[in-house]
Protein backbone atom coordinates (compact mmCIF):
# COMPACT_ATOMS: atom_id res chain seq x y z
CA UNK A 1 0.00 0.00 0.00
CA UNK A 2 1.71 3.42 -1.20
CA UNK A 3 2.29 6.01 2.07
CA UNK A 4 0.46 9.62 1.50
CA UNK A 5 0.29 12.30 4.04
CA UNK A 6 -3.15 14.45 3.75
CA UNK A 7 -2.15 18.02 3.93
CA UNK A 8 -5.04 20.41 5.08
CA UNK A 9 -4.22 23.88 4.20
CA UNK A 10 -5.22 27.67 3.82
CA UNK A 11 -3.08 29.89 1.59
CA UNK A 12 -3.87 32.70 4.22
CA UNK A 13 -2.06 30.47 7.03
CA UNK A 14 1.61 31.43 7.49
CA UNK A 15 1.60 27.82 9.21
CA UNK A 16 0.73 26.20 5.83
CA UNK A 17 3.55 28.25 3.66
CA UNK A 18 6.02 26.69 5.76
CA UNK A 19 4.75 23.03 5.89
CA UNK A 20 3.98 23.43 2.27
CA UNK A 21 7.36 24.41 1.26
CA UNK A 22 8.71 20.89 3.01
CA UNK A 23 6.42 18.02 2.76
CA UNK A 24 7.66 17.50 -0.70
CA UNK A 25 11.31 16.55 -0.15
CA UNK A 26 9.71 14.87 3.33
CA UNK A 27 7.64 12.95 0.98
CA UNK A 28 9.85 12.28 -1.63
CA UNK A 29 12.91 10.50 0.84
CA UNK A 30 9.64 8.28 2.42
CA UNK A 31 8.42 7.10 -1.10
CA UNK A 32 5.09 9.01 -0.10
CA UNK A 33 3.01 11.46 -1.98
CA UNK A 34 0.77 14.17 -1.16
CA UNK A 35 -3.01 13.92 -0.81
CA UNK A 36 -3.59 18.26 -1.13
CA UNK A 37 -6.63 18.99 0.56
CA UNK A 38 -7.53 22.71 0.42
CA UNK A 39 -9.78 24.19 2.61
CA UNK A 40 -11.41 27.59 4.27
CA UNK A 41 -10.14 28.12 7.00
CA UNK A 42 -11.99 30.48 8.56
CA UNK A 43 -14.95 28.50 7.98
CA UNK A 44 -12.98 25.99 9.98
CA UNK A 45 -12.64 28.41 12.94
CA UNK A 46 -15.69 29.15 12.63
CA UNK A 47 -16.89 25.41 13.27
CA UNK A 48 -14.61 24.41 15.84
CA UNK A 49 -14.43 27.96 18.16
CA UNK A 50 -11.34 28.29 17.24
CA UNK A 51 -9.31 31.58 16.16
CA UNK A 52 -6.32 32.75 14.47
CA UNK A 53 -3.49 32.55 17.39
CA UNK A 54 -2.30 35.64 15.66
CA UNK A 55 -5.33 37.56 16.62
CA UNK A 56 -3.70 37.21 20.65
CA UNK A 57 -1.82 39.57 21.35
CA UNK A 58 0.89 37.42 23.52
CA UNK A 59 0.51 34.57 20.89
CA UNK A 60 1.10 36.87 17.75
CA UNK A 61 4.41 38.28 19.40
CA UNK A 62 6.01 35.05 20.13
CA UNK A 63 4.92 33.15 16.78
CA UNK A 64 6.63 36.26 14.87
CA UNK A 65 9.75 35.19 16.03
CA UNK A 66 9.08 31.11 16.05
CA UNK A 67 7.94 32.02 12.42
CA UNK A 68 11.46 33.80 11.55
CA UNK A 69 13.13 30.71 13.57
CA UNK A 70 12.00 28.38 11.15
CA UNK A 71 11.96 30.56 7.99
CA UNK A 72 15.70 30.77 8.63
CA UNK A 73 15.68 27.22 9.90
CA UNK A 74 14.41 25.68 6.32
CA UNK A 75 16.24 28.83 4.75
CA UNK A 76 13.35 29.68 2.46
CA UNK A 77 12.08 32.96 0.96
CA UNK A 78 9.38 34.64 3.17
CA UNK A 79 7.93 37.86 4.04
CA UNK A 80 5.18 39.14 6.26
CA UNK A 81 2.09 39.94 4.45
CA UNK A 82 1.36 43.10 4.76
CA UNK A 83 -2.17 42.29 4.34
CA UNK A 84 -2.70 39.87 6.96
CA UNK A 85 -4.58 38.37 7.58
CA UNK A 86 -6.23 37.86 4.36
CA UNK A 87 -9.96 36.82 3.02
CA UNK A 88 -8.52 34.05 1.14
CA UNK A 89 -12.33 32.93 -0.21
CA UNK A 90 -11.76 33.33 -3.88
CA UNK A 91 -8.52 31.80 -4.08
CA UNK A 92 -9.65 29.14 -1.60
CA UNK A 93 -12.29 28.72 -4.65
CA UNK A 94 -9.75 28.87 -6.92
CA UNK A 95 -8.25 26.16 -5.47
CA UNK A 96 -11.25 23.81 -6.01
CA UNK A 97 -10.75 24.66 -9.51
CA UNK A 98 -7.43 23.69 -9.87
CA UNK A 99 -7.83 20.26 -8.05
CA UNK A 100 -10.58 19.37 -10.74
CA UNK A 101 -8.80 20.55 -13.32
CA UNK A 102 -5.63 18.78 -12.10
CA UNK A 103 -3.49 22.13 -11.92
CA UNK A 104 -3.55 22.17 -8.03
CA UNK A 105 0.14 22.11 -7.56
CA UNK A 106 1.05 24.67 -9.78
CA UNK A 107 -1.94 26.48 -8.56
CA UNK A 108 -0.42 26.05 -5.04
CA UNK A 109 3.19 27.42 -5.99
CA UNK A 110 1.42 30.44 -7.42
CA UNK A 111 -0.63 31.51 -4.43
CA UNK A 112 1.52 30.24 -1.60
CA UNK A 113 3.87 32.41 -3.46
CA UNK A 114 1.92 35.50 -3.99
CA UNK A 115 0.93 35.85 -0.60
CA UNK A 116 4.35 34.39 1.94
CA UNK A 117 7.10 36.14 -0.65
CA UNK A 118 5.63 38.48 -2.86
CA UNK A 119 3.54 40.03 -0.15
CA UNK A 120 0.21 40.55 -2.54
CA UNK A 121 -2.82 41.29 -1.33
CA UNK A 122 -4.68 38.13 -2.56
CA UNK A 123 -8.38 39.55 -1.34
CA UNK A 124 -8.11 42.29 -4.38
CA UNK A 125 -9.47 40.37 -7.31
CA UNK A 126 -6.97 42.29 -10.02
CA UNK A 127 -3.81 41.29 -8.19
CA UNK A 128 -5.58 37.68 -8.45
CA UNK A 129 -5.78 37.98 -11.94
CA UNK A 130 -2.03 39.51 -12.90
CA UNK A 131 -0.82 36.82 -10.19
CA UNK A 132 -2.74 33.95 -12.12
CA UNK A 133 -1.35 35.88 -15.44
CA UNK A 134 2.11 35.87 -14.53
CA UNK A 135 1.93 31.92 -13.85
CA UNK A 136 1.26 31.09 -16.92
CA UNK A 137 -2.76 30.76 -16.03
CA UNK A 138 -5.82 32.07 -18.43
CA UNK A 139 -7.52 34.02 -15.56
CA UNK A 140 -10.43 34.60 -17.14
CA UNK A 141 -12.10 31.03 -16.87
CA UNK A 142 -10.55 30.40 -12.79
CA UNK A 143 -12.34 33.81 -11.77
CA UNK A 144 -15.38 33.10 -13.18
CA UNK A 145 -15.11 29.55 -11.55
CA UNK A 146 -14.67 30.86 -8.43
CA UNK A 147 -18.32 32.20 -8.53
CA UNK A 148 -19.91 29.35 -9.69
CA UNK A 149 -22.40 27.52 -7.28
CA UNK A 150 -20.42 23.88 -7.89
CA UNK A 151 -16.69 26.12 -7.29
CA UNK A 152 -18.70 27.61 -3.76
CA UNK A 153 -19.87 24.11 -2.64
CA UNK A 154 -17.31 22.16 -3.54
CA UNK A 155 -14.88 24.64 -0.49
CA UNK A 156 -17.93 23.80 1.75
CA UNK A 157 -17.86 20.36 1.43
CA UNK A 158 -13.81 20.54 1.27
CA UNK A 159 -14.34 22.56 4.65
CA UNK A 160 -17.16 20.39 6.17
CA UNK A 161 -14.69 17.55 5.49
CA UNK A 162 -12.16 18.58 7.25
CA UNK A 163 -14.04 19.63 10.39
CA UNK A 164 -15.73 16.54 10.83
CA UNK A 165 -12.26 14.88 10.22
CA UNK A 166 -10.85 16.76 13.81
CA UNK A 167 -9.02 19.83 11.72
CA UNK A 168 -9.29 22.67 13.56
CA UNK A 169 -6.63 24.51 12.22
CA UNK A 170 -3.64 24.99 9.61
CA UNK A 171 -1.67 23.18 8.21
CA UNK A 172 -3.33 19.41 9.52
CA UNK A 173 -1.96 16.43 7.98
CA UNK A 174 -2.77 12.80 8.27
CA UNK A 175 -0.75 9.95 7.73
CA UNK A 176 -3.17 6.75 8.14
CA UNK A 177 -5.66 8.03 10.77
CA UNK A 178 -2.97 9.93 12.57
CA UNK A 179 -3.39 13.38 12.47
CA UNK A 180 -0.26 16.15 13.21
CA UNK A 181 -1.50 19.69 13.46
CA UNK A 182 0.82 21.98 12.78
CA UNK A 183 4.29 22.89 10.67
CA UNK A 184 5.94 21.61 13.95
CA UNK A 185 5.15 18.36 14.21
CA UNK A 186 6.77 17.77 10.88
CA UNK A 187 9.20 15.61 12.40
CA UNK A 188 6.35 13.50 13.74
CA UNK A 189 4.81 13.24 10.06
CA UNK A 190 8.17 12.18 8.93
CA UNK A 191 8.31 9.11 12.01
CA UNK A 192 4.76 7.68 10.82
CA UNK A 193 5.85 7.79 7.37
CA UNK A 194 9.07 5.59 8.29
CA UNK A 195 7.48 4.10 10.84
Amino acid sequence: MSKTVDFYYDYGSTASYLAWTQLPEICAKAGATINYKPMLLGGVFKSTGNTSPLLVEAKAAYLKKDITRYVEYYDIPFSMNPHFPLNTVSIMRGAMWAAATEHLEHYNKAMFEAVWVEQKNMADPDVVTQVLEAAGFKSGPIIEATGQTDIKKALIDATNEAVERGVFGAPTMFVGGEMFFGQDRLDWVKKALNG
